[in-house]
C-alpha cells in the first residue's frame, strides 16, 4: 500500500508540474482567438467566442509581404543552415574521432576554447567582416559559417558520439577494400543517426528562433524570417496593437519546431542519451 502511494503522489506531483509547463502554451494558443479587451479583461482561458480572425489578419502581415513570404524565407534560412552545420560538422568531428595528425589535441583544445567566447565579443568584428565582402542582407553570414564547421558545440557533440564506435568496424571495413570517405558513409553515418538527429534538431530551433543575428544581417523586409516578422507586426501596429494577430502569428511560429521535435522525438533522446555515456 505505502508503494502504490507513493506512486501516485509522484504521478500527480508530476502531473501537476507537466501542467503548470503547458499551462502558458495552451494560453497562448486560446488567446489567439480572444479579443484585446479579453486577453488583458479576464482570467478566462476560453474564449466566449471562437473568432480566427487574428490569423486570417496577422498573416497578412505588412500588407506587401505575408507571413508566406517570412516562413519562405524561414526554412530557406534554416534548411541551409542545419544542412551545411550537420555536413561540415561531421567531417571535422570524423577527423578528430578517427585520425591522428600533429597538433591534434591542440587543436581541440584551440576548438573547444571558442565555445566559451562570449557571442557579444564576436558581433562587431564579424558584422564589419560581412559588410566588408557584401555579406549583409543576405544569408550567407549564417550559411557559409556553418558550412565551415563554426560551430564546434556541433564538432565536440559528434566526435564524442564517433569515439563510442568500435575501431574494430572501421579496421574490418578497411581490410574489405573501403577508403576513409567510405567507411564515415557506410559504417559511421548510419551508427550515429541519433547524434546527427540531436545536433540536426538544436541547430534547427536556435536557428529558427533566432532574432539577434537576423536583425543585424538582415534589413529588407522581403528577406525578413519570421522572428523579424513577429516583431514587425508590433511595430506596424503604432496606435492600438491587436494582440489577437501577434498571438496568432507567434502559435504557428512555434508549429515547425514542435512538429520537427515530435518526429524526430525518439532518436533526440537516444542520441542525447548515448553521446552523454560515450567517449
Amino acid at each position: 500500500m505505502k508503494t502504490i502511494l507513493k506512486t501516485a503522489a509522484l504521478q500527480l506531483a508530476l502531473a501537476l508540474l507537466g501542467l503548470a509547463m503547458v499551462y502558458p502554451i495552451v494560453w497562448l494558443a486560446l488567446s489567439a482567438f480572444k479579443t484585446n479587451q479579453e486577453i488583458f479583461g479576464s482570467i478566462r482561458l476560453l474564449p466566449k467566442v471562437f473568432d480566427p480572425s487574428g490569423f486570417v489578419n496577422g498573416w497578412r502581415g505588412s500588407g506587401q509581404y505575408t507571413f508566406t513570404t517570412f516562413y519562405r524565407n524561414s526554412l530557406l534560412l534554416v534548411g541551409g543552415t542545419v544542412a551545411a552545420t550537420i555536413a561540415s560538422s561531421t567531417l571535422v568531428a570524423y577527423g578528430f574521432a578517427r585520425f591522428n595528425f600533429r597538433f591534434r589535441n591542440v587543436l581541440f583544445i584551440l576548438m573547444l576554447s571558442t565555445m566559451m567566447l562570449p557571442t557579444a565579443v564576436v558581433v562587431i568584428p564579424r558584422f564589419i567582416m560581412f559588410r566588408t565582402v557584401g555579406w549583409i542582407n543576405t544569408y550567407l553570414p549564417f550559411i557559409v559559417p556553418a558550412a565551415l564547421a563554426a560551430h564546434s558545440f556541433f564538432i565536440f557533440m559528434l566526435v564524442q558520439f564517433f569515439r563510442g564506435i568500435p575501431t574494430e568496424l572501421d579496421e574490418s571495413a578497411f581490410l574489405d577494400g573501403c577508403g576513409s570517405m567510405r567507411i564515415l558513409l557506410r559504417i559511421i553515418l548510419p551508427l550515429a543517426k541519433p547524434a546527427l538527429v540531436s545536433a540536426a534538431l538544436f541547430k534547427f530551433i536556435w536557428t529558427w528562433n533566432d532574432f539577434f543575428d537576423s536583425l543585424i544581417y538582415i534589413n529588407s523586409v522581403k528577406r525578413y524570417p519570421v522572428s523579424l516578422a513577429l516583431k514587425m507586426v508590433l511595430d506596424i501596429n503604432t496606435s492600438i496593437v491587436n494582440w489577437n494577430q501577434v498571438i496568432a502569428m507567434a502559435v504557428l511560429a512555434m508549429v515547425p519546431s514542435i512538429v520537427v521535435f515530435f518526429v524526430s522525438q525518439r532518436s533526440f533522446v537516444e542520441g542525447i542519451a548515448t553521446t552523454g555515456i560515450k567517449g
